[in-house]
């Protein structure tokens, strides 16, 4: 093959590959913008009188923050919000603690019937939630938990999937640099703090994020447990506007309700961006 030749099979294959990656990008774009209208819709929404409420325009004529104002001052939705912002805080915190100093010992410990007792751990991720709402009903009514942040709290606190995720990133850990700070008279608890958990940080932040977003986002167990307004978290208080939407005042209601509730979400996603990304692929390395 004469090197003109040649030149021109490589011209056709960067320009083919040119017209690939063209498409991919037009693909994707169209897939962005099917994803992101109806957020950018809700919140468009948020801002609109009750007479644009329908029309799918993203900008509005004029502009009010009379909805948000009606649903701080005239709904139960900041005390919603508080009561998901408590309920997300104190699991993340709760599971981050007793998740990794469970995997941390299953991971570095011998001990017998140490098989055994994660085995039994992952068996609880095969038991469909909905299975375990009368369990859990009975343990709450039991320990007066009904309407209280105990009730909604207590099945979130500790994680199957939590244990089994630091599980296994604490086995990378090299065992020789535990034991030598076991040497050098460290106790157990300092090498948890200062060696093991600072070098499983990504993991850590993982797990802290789907935690938080799980519980923000929980409905059915809350749902149940939950008997007044006050108790109402916000998956299950927009449920409630949802059923009292009879007019258009109430769906300006939802979309307002919903953008704050994302808020946080937004929040947390712009702050923890570079763990979040890392996090996810270090998991999914491991």
């Amino acid at each position: 093959m004469s090197r003109s030749a040649a030149l021109a099979d490589t011209r056709t294959t960067l320009r083919w590959k040119r017209s690939g990656s063209l498409i991919s990008y037009v693909l994707l774009t169209l897939g962005l913008g099917l994803m992101v209208f109806p957020f950018l819709w809700m919140i468009s929404t948020s801002f609109k009188t009750l007479d644009e409420i329908y029309s799918l325009s993203l900008i509005p004529s004029r502009v009010t923050w009379d909805n948000y104002a009606a649903i701080f001052q005239g709904t139960p939705f900041p005390r919603w919000m508080l009561n998901s912002l408590y309920v997300a805080v104190i699991a993340t915190v709760s599971v981050c603690v007793f998740d990794s100093i469970t995997g941390y010992i299953l991971a570095k410990f011998t001990f017998w019937g140490k098989q055994v007792i994660f085995v039994l751990i992952l068996s609880t991720l095969m038991v469909p939630t909905e299975m375990l709402i009368i369990p859990w009903y009975l343990v709450s009514s039991s320990f007066n938990g009904m309407d209280t942040y105990w009730g909604i709290l207590f099945p979130g606190l500790i994680s199957g999937f939590g244990i089994f995720l630091m599980k296994q990133f604490m086995e990378s850990l090299p065992s020789e640099l535990l034991d030598a700070a076991r040497i050098d008279g460290m106790g157990e608890w300092g090498i948890f703090l200062r060696i093991a958990v600072p070098l499983v940080r990504p993991a850590f932040a993982t797990l802290c994020i789907l935690t938080f977003l799980g519980s923000w986002n929980s409905f059915i167990w809350p749902l149940i447990i939950t008997q007044s307004e006050e108790m109402f978290t916000i998956p299950v208080g927009m449920a409630f506007f949802s059923s009292e939407a009879k007019d258009s005042s109430n769906w300006v209601q939802i979309m307002t309700g919903a953008t704050l509730s994302v808020l946080p979400l937004i929040i947390l996603f712009l702050c923890f961006q570079k763990q979040i990304i890392r996090g996810i692929a270090t998991t999914g390395l491991k």
